[in-house]
């Protein structure tokens, strides 16, 4: 056997065996409950909403409305992390005008001081300054505390469906800690190429079915929609004890599940992001700004991701027009050669088989489920930017501020 063959029957097992494995097969089930007929809502005052912002003045006008006008909210907080544009002007308009606009306060976050990341110590700033314990009519374990992003647009019964799931007992349940990956925004060339993978790749590494399983240690969240009940979220050390964390969704995840609770992940088509990467590079500075980390900032992992993205998500088409262009100069034999591209073809239909329910939730064409090596190549290479704009020091900007790797510390 000829190394080529190797190389396409080895992309053909690693399919296969993706195919056959259903922890990491797309989870259709994960989907938050359907509560918009019921005709007796949740107590309301269970849920107290927090969002940072810096520089949001265009996405809060939407999203906050959304978020008002849910019943189970007993209060909207916007954390104004040193926005230099109008986000706060926006807020207190919207509290003025909304008809539910007396729930809505706006907190100022004091400047960032050493050794937080942005993000954690404005959510850690407003909670802590938030008086949640007055209320006498809820007892702590049922109360809890949403965490979304300013660009993330909810269902009107986003929260009822969030409190349906993590009071259930349909998996061994209540859950401490429930998560939707917001469907993000698709409508550019660059995110219709790129975002089904994105997400098809974080369920990879990240299956949602072990997150869900107390008996895994696999613990991750989505940042946009985050529902912890506020007795797990303190026992935990709250996101004091994640203070450095970039990727702090799935720090968070992992600090409940390591002190016991119990979490899960799923997909909700209804919980939107309406933030939109028109080009590529606002795509890469939002991928590589985090690649990197996910990775522990290790060189070893690095090198085997590149080869794996290379190898077995690259490699089929290249097998293909490789060996087809030799076959027509004489370099390969036809026999083997069309051996060759039978496996690779094989293994091509798998992977566009494996990514095309995501394709399909991001409502984007099915002929871009054919696109995943292309997407793959791309992240490679965002997740080679990323580690060397960490590894020399210079780390990675969001919104003007420089983030790079925790002295002497590991995420993940």
């Amino acid at each position: 056997m000829t190394g080529l063959e190797f190389w396409a029957l080895g992309c053909l097992a690693f399919w296969i065996g993706l195919t056959l494995d259903r922890s990491r097969a797309w989870p259709r089930e994960a989907i938050l409950p359907d509560v918009g007929n019921e005709e007796t809502r949740r107590q309301s005052g269970l849920v107290y909403a927090l969002i940072p912002a810096r520089n949001e003045e265009i996405a809060l006008a939407r999203t906050l409305p959304s978020l008002l006008q849910q019943d189970e909210i007993d209060q909207v907080v916007v954390a104004d992390d040193g926005s230099d544009d109008a986000t706060p002007e926006v807020v207190q308009r919207l509290a003025r005008v909304s008809a539910r606009g007396g729930r809505l306060q706006l907190v100022k976050v004091p400047p960032l001081p050493p050794g937080w990341s942005g993000k954690v110590h404005a959510i850690d700033y407003a909670v802590s300054n938030m008086l949640v314990g007055e209320s006498p009519r809820i007892e702590l374990e049922n109360r809890w505390w949403l965490f979304s992003d300013a660009d993330i647009e909810q269902d009107a019964s986003t929260v009822m469906a969030l409190l349906e799931r993590a009071e259930s007992d349909d998996q061994g349940g209540p859950f401490d800690l429930v998560s939707v990956m917001a469907r993000l925004h698709t409508d550019s060339f660059w995110e219709k190429l790129l975002i089904p993978p994105f997400v098809f790749f974080f369920q990879l590494l990240y299956p949602f079915r072990r997150v869900s399983d107390a008996k895994s240690s696999v613990a991750a969240a989505a940042g946009g929609c985050i529902l912890v009940r506020r007795q797990a979220y303190e026992s935990a050390g709250g996101h004091a004890a994640i203070r450095t964390a970039l990727i702090d969704d799935v720090a968070l995840a992992k600090l409940v599940k390591e002190n016991g609770g119990r979490v899960w992940l799923g997909l909700d088509p209804n919980i939107c992001s309406i933030r939109h990467y028109s080009r590529l590079d606002e795509l890469w500075r939002m991928v590589s700004r985090g690649a990197f980390v996910q990775l522990r900032y290790r060189i070893d992992l690095l090198a085997l991701v590149v080869l794996g993205l290379g190898v077995l998500v690259m490699g089929p088409p290249l097998l293909i027009a490789g060996v087809a262009l030799n076959i027509e100069t004489g370099a390969v034999a036809v026999p083997m050669g069309l051996r060759i591209i039978t496996w690779a073809s094989l293994a091509w239909l798998l992977q566009a088989r494996a990514l095309l329910p995501s394709v399909r939730h991001h409502q984007v064409p099915g002929a871009y489920c054919l696109t995943l090596p292309l997407a793959g190549g791309l992240y490679g290479l965002m997740t080679c930017t990323s580690a060397w704009s960490h590894i020399f020091g210079r780390g990675q900007r969001w919104k003007g501020r420089s983030y790079s790797a925790p002295a002497g510390k590991e995420e993940g």
